[in-house]
């Protein structure tokens, strides 16, 4: 019998014995070669980014079940991991195909809070129902759900430039370290540091109890590790803290590996019909969201595409509608699942500095995060004593606090309502509130000091919805 060899030069698929050479199919799809990496370099950075960035398995669900702030959400924690994970997979993997940049995807830290904190508030109040009540959390679906269509639709238009300046970087920046501080603030509270007390946040004098050790092994490991550049370290310092509340007898051994629980209870639940019912009411909580996400994404991908090198000769990002599309789809895939917006993470920036430059690093965090599914009793008891995330969220929110200096200061138009806005979210516990009060305050403060050219239509836009936002639920 004899046996063809055929060989092809270039790009084209080599086939020997007649089975096409897979690593020359991913090489012409995504062009790994051209940009000087390799399949192992784009796999090692998928690796890491997944590592800098699996920590959101075990926050989701705890933040989303009502685990983690002690108030049943409806919402089955094991459910929630799933998706967490699907939601997740689904990102990345779509990012990788559909842009080739190396982006993970996951709900996003930041979002999430304004989605449990605030939309499922408001949601409650103009339903008339309470929270752990399922139309609660399924209208919040809804929300996110329109916000991501709105996204999808506007990423193939010029609407999203005029959008993207609508708000300027001091206010932007004002959001993310707001949303941060309120993120550190529910871990000082969770790892028993703080304590409200005769409605007064004072600081507790029993921190030598449980809660307050396992806080302290958790932002010392991370902040250490930090330091050392370890990759993945928020997750280790959450493993860290888990095993001295384990030690302590605070959480259960229930096993690692599992079947993954059933995500049907969350999955085509988002009450769309619920929404418009009350759309005036939500209108500007589905405005927020899709802000919020566009803002993430467009400072996530310029952070990593300037990391791994792949601006091009005008400091410009190539595809950037094909990445905005990603993003949104993959908002719409998690609310679907029952999930807080979905969004790219900043963490992709250890896989681009490890070497990921295509979109095959972003399937490989895609895959990881599948297989993650399977170690659902681990993240369980991990995630089911609050104490043992509470260390990561404050690292977290200092994280998210890095770029205030950038906040411009020396321009009281831009500091005053920046700064209403990072002090309000977290002084009156309430994200909505604190970004309501610096949007609103903005343009009249820039028509007042002849700055109004600063500003265009949609400025306005944002500050007339947010007042009638306010003035609706006044007294709901």
């Amino acid at each position: 019998m004899s046996r063809t060899i055929l060989r092809c030069s270039g790009s084209y698929p080599v086939k020997i014995f007649g089975i096409v050479n897979m690593k020359s199919i991913l090489d012409r799809y995504f062009r790994y070669s051209s940009y000087g990496s390799s399949i192992r370099t784009e796999t090692i950075a998928g690796l890491s980014t997944f590592a800098a960035m699996a920590y959101i398995i075990c926050i989701q669900p705890a933040l989303f079940s009502g685990q983690m702030t002690g108030t049943e959400t409806g919402m089955p924690f094991g459910a929630l991991v799933t998706t967490t994970c699907i939601a997740s997979a689904f990102g990345s993997i779509l990012m990788g195909i559909l842009s080739n940049y190396p982006i993970g995807l996951a709900p996003g830290m930041g979002t999430n809070f304004f989605v449990m904190f605030s939309v499922m508030g408001t949601c409650a109040a103009v339903t008339g129902s309470k929270i752990g009540d399922p139309v609660v959390w399924q209208t919040a679906m809804g929300v996110v759900l329109i916000s991501g269509i709105i996204f999808l639709i506007i990423s193939f238009t010029r609407l999203r430039q005029m959008m993207l300046r609508s708000l300027s970087p001091s206010l932007k920046i004002a959001i993310v370290t707001g949303i941060g501080l309120f993120i550190a603030l529910v871990g000082l509270k969770n790892g028993g540091i703080i304590a409200v007390e005769n409605n007064v946040m004072a600081l507790k004098t029993a921190v030598t109890d449980t809660a307050s050790l396992v806080f302290f092994a958790g932002v010392i490991s991370i902040t250490v590790m930090r330091y050392f550049k370890v990759r993945g370290s928020i997750l280790l310092g959450i493993l860290f803290a888990a095993l001295v509340a384990l030690l302590c007898g605070k959480i259960p051994f229930n096993g690692i590996v599992g079947l993954p629980a059933d995500p049907m209870p969350l999955v085509f639940k988002a009450d769309v019909g619920m929404v418009f019912r009350h759309i005036l009411e939500l209108l500007p909580l589905i405005f927020l969201c899709f802000f919020m996400d566009m803002f993430d994404t467009m400072g996530t991908v310029l952070g990593v595409a300037t990391s791994a090198k792949l601006l091009n000769k005008n400091n410009e990002i190539e595809r950037i509608e094909r990445i905005f599309a990603a993003d949104a789809t993959a908002t719409v895939a998690g609310a679907l699942c029952g999930q807080s917006t979905v969004t790219s993470y900043l963490e992709s920036a250890a896989g681009a500095e490890a070497g990921g430059k295509t979109g095959l690093t972003a399937i490989v965090i895609g895959l990881c995060f599948l297989l993650a599914m399977f170690f659902t009793p681990v993240i369980t008891a991990v995630a089911g004593y609050a104490p043992v995330t509470s260390g990561a969220l404050v690292a977290v929110g200092a994280m998210m606090m890095r770029s205030i200096s950038e906040i411009d200061w020396d321009d009281c138009t831009e500091g005053i309502p920046a700064f209403l806005i990072f002090a309000g979210i977290p002084f009156s516990n309430s994200i909505i509130g604190g970004i309501s009060i610096g949007i609103i305050i903005y343009p009249f403060l820039k028509a007042c000091c002849g700055k109004i050219r600063e500003l265009n239509w949609f400025t306005w836009v944002a500050a007339v919805v947010l007042i009638l936002y306010l003035i609706l639920l006044n007294g709901k």
